[in-house]
């Protein structure tokens, strides 16, 4: 009985480890300021001498400038994540400004690391996410936001935002990591190096592989424009 004890508490502990790991590092200390001159790989970052920390490794400038707008979706994403300000490197929190013209759009993506809080700061949008499959179902939740308003997308769940308006808005996002990652679905599916079969992806949508092969050729032209 005592062996039997032992396992499952080691079995315990063993998962709550595992889930300890699923998300960002902890820090074990103050902070851990992104070494980028380290040729080390690790998950996160290599920590800088803390004797060689300044108050630069904290800051970034630049978020009050409008992003440029000017491209098929009319959208723009200033992200604000470890690679802009090495000390978020085990601090768990990113941040993203996204600007939109007219009918600009945010097109459907993911964060694989992060659950996403976003507020609207100028202008109107419509925004939305869809649950993972739940039987048969992908549940859409949808809301029309204007500025001051809040809006929370769960973490890995397909997600978008559209300004509905008819002036340029602005939103804020606040994200759960410091490296949240993000995976466009249009760009990922049809625009992925080397590219999914057409055969794949006619059968998986249900569509004309002709249909594939020209949604293919335009993802391609937009990733190299």
């Amino acid at each position: 009985m005592a062996m039997k004890l032992l396992l499952v508490a080691l079995l315990a502990l063993a998962f709550a480890h595992a889930a300890v790991l699923a998300s960002d590092p902890s820090p074990l200390q103050d902070f851990c300021v992104a070494d980028d001159s380290s040729k080390v790989f690790v998950n996160g970052a290599v920590c800088k001498n803390m004797n060689d920390v300044t108050a630069d490794d904290f800051y970034t400038s630049g978020l009050d400038k409008p992003g440029n707008t000017v491209n098929n979706v009319r959208s723009n994403v200033t992200a604000v994540n470890v690679n802009k300000i090495p000390g978020l490197n085990t601090l768990g929190i990113s941040l993203a400004r996204i600007d939109f013209a007219p009918n600009g759009l945010n097109p459907p993506h993911t964060h694989p690391r992060a659950t996403e809080i976003l507020v609207v700061l100028e202008g109107e949008l419509y925004v939305g996410f869809v649950t993972s499959n739940i039987g048969q179902t992908n549940r859409l939740f949808t809301k029309n936001l204007k500025k001051g308003d809040v809006f929370v997308f769960p973490q890995g769940l397909i997600h978008f935002q559209l300004n509905t308006g008819k002036y340029n808005a602005v939103a804020l996002a606040g994200l759960s990591s410091q490296n949240p990652g993000v995976i466009t679905i249009a760009k990922a599916v049809f625009g992925s190096t080397p590219p999914i079969s057409d055969d794949v992806l006619a059968k998986a949508f249900q569509v004309d592989k002709r249909l594939v092969d020209r949604l293919q050729a335009q993802q391609w032209t937009d990733n190299n424009n």
